[in-house]
């Protein structure tokens, strides 16, 4: 299946790839392979593969995956979440810590924190900052989730920040957002790439399970609201690959 988007918000049209699988299994299989081309074609063309991978149930798995796999050299690759919660890096919410954990076996692996070690949301929106700006080049791939509100990274329908955090004019590569109403499960403030910066890569893969978030998917790809919709802003990447990788 194919789609394309409403072009109003960026003025670009993307027709994005779709990736099908029987099981939530094999798309973590899937997304993995595709996961070790990239990094193995940008080690070969240039000094690092530079990620960034969003956390959550979807994804995670396909980095367990990516880690076992041969024949990348992992210290040679970097990732960075798209969004952490501001919470203590020892904290069961930490999304740095998922990651580490996904990614054990990947033997040299750098994952840079948008983060302090304290959580705090002010000093930490800073610190990222900072460490974006030092890696500016674009990423090699950016992997996202989707929320039930159409949700990505933690650029939330309805916070106060969201419209910085869609300015494709913006300098800031991550903001502070402050979800509005905050998640029950997970009520804390949240260090975000801005769409910008989310869109300066080489390709995007969008990774979702079940009929109801690929209702959400197609509806945002058809209306191209990015307010109501934050997915839909990345959904029309002008010059990024976009893949959506979807199971039952």
């Amino acid at each position: 299946m194919t789609g394309s988007t409403d072009p109003r918000s960026t003025g670009a049209r993307a027709t994005p790839e779709w990736h099908e699988y029987s099981s939530a299994e094999r798309l973590g299989a899937g997304l993995a392979e595709k996961l070790a081309a990239i990094c193995v074609d940008a080690l070969n063309e240039r000094a690092l593969a530079w990620l960034a991978l969003a956390g959550g149930r979807t994804p995670l798995p396909a980095y367990r995956h990516l880690a076992g796999m041969p024949g990348i050299d992992w210290g040679r690759v970097v990732a960075v979440p798209t969004d952490e919660r501001c919470v203590p890096h020892e904290h069961p919410a930490c999304n740095l810590s998922e990651l580490g954990n996904a990614l054990h076996d990947a033997n040299g692996i750098s994952i840079i924190t948008l983060t302090r070690p304290d959580g705090d949301a002010e000093a930490s929106a800073m610190f990222a900052q900072r460490e974006l700006n030092a890696r500016a080049q674009p990423f090699d791939a950016v992997v996202l989730g989707m929320g039930a509100d159409a949700h990505t990274a933690s650029l939330f329908p309805g916070a106060a920040q969201l419209a910085a955090a869609l300015d494709l004019q913006t300098h800031e590569d991550a903001l502070r957002i402050d979800p509005d109403p905050l998640p029950p499960e997970a009520p804390f403030a949240r260090i975000t790439l801005t769409a910008k910066r989310l869109l300066r890569t080489r390709e995007l893969h969008v990774v979702i399970t079940g009929d109801a978030k690929r209702g959400v998917l197609e509806r945002a790809l058809a209306s191209g609201d990015v307010h109501a919709h934050p997915i839909a802003i990345v959904l029309q990447a002008p010059q990024a690959h976009l893949h959506l990788h979807w199971s039952p």
